[in-house]
């Protein structure tokens, strides 16, 4: 079962806030712990509080020494490159919240714009009047984007036929018969046959077409 999605906001009510704060110190804690762990880096925790006394120290007073140490020898530009405090985390949540917000919008302008066109297709004419030049710019837009779409699928799927269409086989040879052989020698001398020359054509053409098949 996945756990509910808390919201950020300010806890108003000081039990349940101090409950949250206690809750998240301990998981805060831990994470760092583990991030050591696994990754084999330095890492420390302080953590300020309304309802301690002290602050919150990890893994120990002279393990954050050690380090702040490191971190100090580090050059200035390196150390403020992902530095965050409170102001700048919301800065950029608000950043992309708000570019979520515009993707949203244009998802929800380009399905409306689909569904107005495909009204308008289904009653043959423009079914809004009152219809402002933007929605139209949008509507226009739509229909030529679907109809390159369809022009595009036209020519992918002609492209396809062509390829797999294999050419007509030849015709089989066909051996002619003794009439055709007495017209070859007709009119020139010595191409004359008697019944029994044609006949053994006719077996060296029918050997032949066996050789063929």
């Amino acid at each position: 079962m996945t756990r509910k999605k808390v919201k950020l906001a300010f806890i108003e009510n000081n039990t349940a806030r101090k409950s949250a704060y206690n809750k998240r110190k301990k998981s805060l804690v831990k994470k760092v712990d583990e991030l050591t762990a696994l990754c084999g880096i330095d890492a420390c925790a302080i953590i300020y509080g309304p309802y301690d006394a002290q602050p919150e120290i990890w893994p120990s007073p002279s393990g954050v020494q050690e380090v702040l140490s490191k971190f100090m020898t580090v050059p200035e530009v390196e150390q403020s490159r992902k530095m965050m405090n409170q102001e700048s985390f919301l800065k950029q949540r608000i950043s992309k919240s708000e570019k979520q917000l515009q993707k949203q919008r244009r998802d929800n302008r380009e399905k409306e714009t689909t569904m107005h066109m495909f009204r308008c297709l289904n009653a043959g004419n423009i079914v809004q009047n009152s219809m402002s030049v933007g929605d139209l710019n949008d509507l226009s837009w739509m229909i030529d984007h679907n109809l390159r779409a369809i022009g595009r699928r036209m020519e992918s799927d002609d492209r396809e036929n062509i390829i797999h269409q294999s050419p007509p086989p030849p015709p089989p040879p066909t051996a002619p018969n003794n009439n055709e052989i007495a017209m070859m020698g007709h009119g020139h001398a010595g191409m004359a046959m008697n019944n029994n020359d044609l006949i053994q054509s006719q077996m060296f053409m029918d050997m032949g077409m066996n050789g063929y098949e």
